[in-house]
C-alpha cells in the first residue's frame, strides 16, 4: 500500500490511520496475552487515546484527503458535450451534404430532427437532444452511440457501425448539418 501513495499528503494520511491501526491491533491481541486484565485501571488512558487517534484520523482526512484545486495536467479539458464561453470553431464540414448523408443512411426514419423534416421516434429527438452541445459529442454520437445513451433509450439501437461505414469527410457534413440546424 504504501509504494503505491506517491504525494506527502497520502502518506501523512497513510501514517496516522497506520498509528491508529496499529494501537488497534496491539491493544486488541498483542497486550491482552501479556496482561489479561488489559486494560483494567489504565482504562481512562485507553479510552482518552483511543479517541485522540480517532479524532486524529478524522482530522487527516480532512487535511490530507482534500482534492487540489488546480486542475492536473490534462484535467482541464472540456468534455465532450459541453459547453464553454470560448467556443471551438465550428464544425468544418458542409451541412447541405450533411443533409443528404442524414437522409441516406435513414437517419430520418429514426430521429426527429426539424431541419431534415424527419419525425422518427425510435431513437431521441434531435431538435431537444443536442441543444447546446458540441461537435466533440455529436461526432462521438456518431461513432460511438453506446458511450453516452440519451434517457429513456437502450442501447445497441443505432447502428454501431457509421464510424467504419461513412468516410470522415460525411461525418463532418453530419456533425455540420446537425449543429447548423435550428
Amino acid at each position: 500500500m504504501l509504494i503505491a501513495l506517491s504525494t506527502g499528503r497520502e502518506v501523512g494520511l497513510a501514517l496516522v490511520a497506520g498509528t491508529f491501526i496499529a494501537f488497534a491491533f496491539f491493544s486488541s491481541l498483542i497486550i491482552p496475552r501479556r496482561r489479561p486484565e488489559y486494560p483494567g485501571r489504565g482504562l481512562r488512558w485507553f479510552v482518552l487515546t483511543t479517541l485522540v487517534l480517532f479524532f486524529a484520523t478524522l482530522g487527516a482526512v480532512e487535511v490530507f484527503a482534500k482534492e487540489s484545486e488546480k486542475p492536473k495536467a490534462g484535467e482541464g479539458a472540456q468534455k465532450p458535450g459541453t459547453t464553454t464561453q470560448a467556443q471551438p470553431a465550428p464544425p468544418k464540414g458542409n451541412p447541405a451534404a450533411g443533409k443528404a448523408v442524414f437522409a441516406a443512411q435513414g437517419c430520418v426514419t429514426c430521429h426527429t430532427f426539424s431541419a431534415a423534416g424527419s419525425t422518427g421516434t425510435i431513437g431521441p429527438n434531435l431538435d431537444t437532444v443536442l441543444q447546446g452541445k458540441d461537435a466533440a459529442f455529436v461526432r462521438e454520437s456518431i461513432i460511438d452511440p453506446n458511450k453516452q445513451i440519451a434517457a429513456g433509450y437502450q442501447p445497441n439501437i443505432m447502428p454501431q457501425d457509421f464510424g467504419q461505414k461513412l468516410k470522415p469527410k460525411q461525418i463532418d457534413d453530419l456533425v455540420a448539418f446537425l449543429l447548423k440546424s435550428p
